[in-house]
């Protein structure tokens, strides 16, 4: 499964991609305000430290707007994934960059049929938003995995971008159920690596290191 940060801080992608833990970058309007920089420089910049497939998302609703948007998106480097709604023109606005020779992630994505709209649309991502429907009492991981279903029954080539991922539970689970790629904060990535056995393991293993006067250098 790839890795994605969602995320728009430069330190926190190029501390975890010297590690090898980034495949790609998502970001949204609401990460943006939160950067604090302009939409352009900040994605650029993004881009340039990442190899794999950065996503800037459209700011319009209406389908020609859309397009506009994302062909001027797409000039910023070759890596740039164009997001778009998943609403009937964001589905327009997908095929029509698609056809272009453009990525496009789809996003907002609630159910299966939305999901097989995309596919049909030539979306290179999906992103079903597992914990906004956690929020409302729906397992988010079932549309994972029905997602999963569909997309091999016929061979859909868009990728199953698990979004809203706000757990290491959630991480496991989307490998589990077949996600192509999760996207999370960089918090959750490196929360990854904690467990309570592992820490007292290794206080055991120092306190006989302490003990024994173990020293390697």
């Amino acid at each position: 499964m790839k890795f994605f940060l969602d995320t728009a801080d430069i330190d926190a992608i190029a501390e975890l991609n010297a590690l090898g833990m980034v495949d790609g970058v998502t970001t949204n309007p609401s990460i943006i305000k939160k950067s604090g920089r302009d939409i352009l420089e900040v994605t650029k910049e993004i881009c340039d430290l990442v190899e794999g497939p950065v996503s800037a998302e459209v700011t319009a609703t209406d389908a020609d707007e859309m397009i506009a948007e994302g062909r001027k998106l797409v000039q910023i480097a070759d890596n740039i994934a164009v997001k778009v709604p998943l609403t009937w023109d964001g589905l327009k606005a997908c095929k029509v960059l698609t056809d272009e020779g453009n990525m496009v992630n789809v996003t907002l994505c609630f159910s299966t049929n939305q999901a097989l709209l995309a596919a049909k649309a030539g979306a290179t991502f999906i992103s079903p938003f597992i914990g906004r429907l956690d929020d409302i009492n729906l397992d988010g991981m079932d549309l994972i995995q029905d997602i999963r279903q569909v997309y091999d029954n016929y061979g859909f080539e868009t990728q199953i971008l698990a979004a809203s991922v706000r757990t290491v539970n959630h991480a496991s689970q989307c490998a589990l159920v077949g996600a192509d790629v999760m996207t999370a904060p960089p918090s959750v990535v490196k929360s990854m690596v904690n467990h309570v056995l592992t820490d007292k393991g290794l206080a055991a293993f120092l306190a006989d290191i302490k003990d024994a006067g173990i020293k390697i250098l």
